[in-house]
């Protein structure tokens, strides 16, 4: 089994699968967005990605995917901020995670994301929703939260507007998500929701009333 090393992106792009690949400055046009908006920007010391939802978002296919990555198993980390907007409701939680395996129409993908507002709150019941798992299609909050209760989703100590590290480790059919360096993983899917062999790509992913921030995103593909 080999490990690839498939992409740096801190505003810039390493692609290729050896020492002499290429950089280049990865733009909003490097994205294929899908009901968002996606602008460079400088946040909190870091150059980085600026995503809003434009508009009035159908469901949870709030994404920008990035062209021409193909992945299935292996690493991604990033770092990710999120904030409810000023005009958001009082549910927005600044929503913000790392979709992968996802199309390019973004009809499928499994998403791990964080609600930064939860993560501190006085209610011990918010908090126990700090991170989550989704799948698209079929797969939504809602329905799991129902129909499993606190199987996809877990605490993690975060902060709303301030840089969180994020690891997702994918296997076939599980997947792990770290926060912040921890070496123990806050959330585990152990029956990914549209299979093994699901391949795609990776988006950078909001969910509602959100301000959300990416950079340093490195995906290690492992075949």
């Amino acid at each position: 089994m080999t490990k690839n090393l498939l992409f740096i992106f801190l505003l810039s792009l390493v692609s290729g699968f050896s020492c002499t690949a290429q950089n280049r400055t990865i733009l909003p046009t490097d994205l294929l967005p899908f009901q968002v908006t996606a602008e460079k920007a400088l946040y909190k010391g870091k150059s980085a990605l600026a995503l809003e939802i434009k508009g009035q978002a159908d469901g949870d296919k709030t994404v920008a995917i990035l062209k021409d990555i193909d992945f299935h198993n292996g690493t991604i980390e990033a770092m990710v901020s999120g904030q409810p907007l000023a005009s958001a409701g009082s549910t927005a939680r600044g929503f913000v995670g790392i979709a992968f395996r996802a199309a390019s129409d973004a009809s499928k993908m499994e998403v791990f994301y964080l609600r930064p507002t939860n993560g501190r709150a006085d209610d011990q019941l918010r908090r126990n929703h700090s991170s989550q798992y989704i799948s698209i299609p079929g797969y939504p909050w809602e329905k799991l939260r129902k129909e499993t209760p606190g199987m996809y989703e877990s605490y993690v100590d975060i902060l709303p507007a301030e840089w969180i590290k994020v690891k997702i480790v994918v296997k076939d059919e599980t997947a792990r998500l770290y926060v912040n360096g921890a070496s123990q993983p806050t959330l585990i899917v152990n029956d990914l929701k549209q299979g093994k062999d699901l391949r795609g790509s990776i988006g950078l992913w909001i969910g509602p009333g959100t301000s959300g921030h990416f950079t340093d995103v490195k995906v290690t593909r492992e075949d």
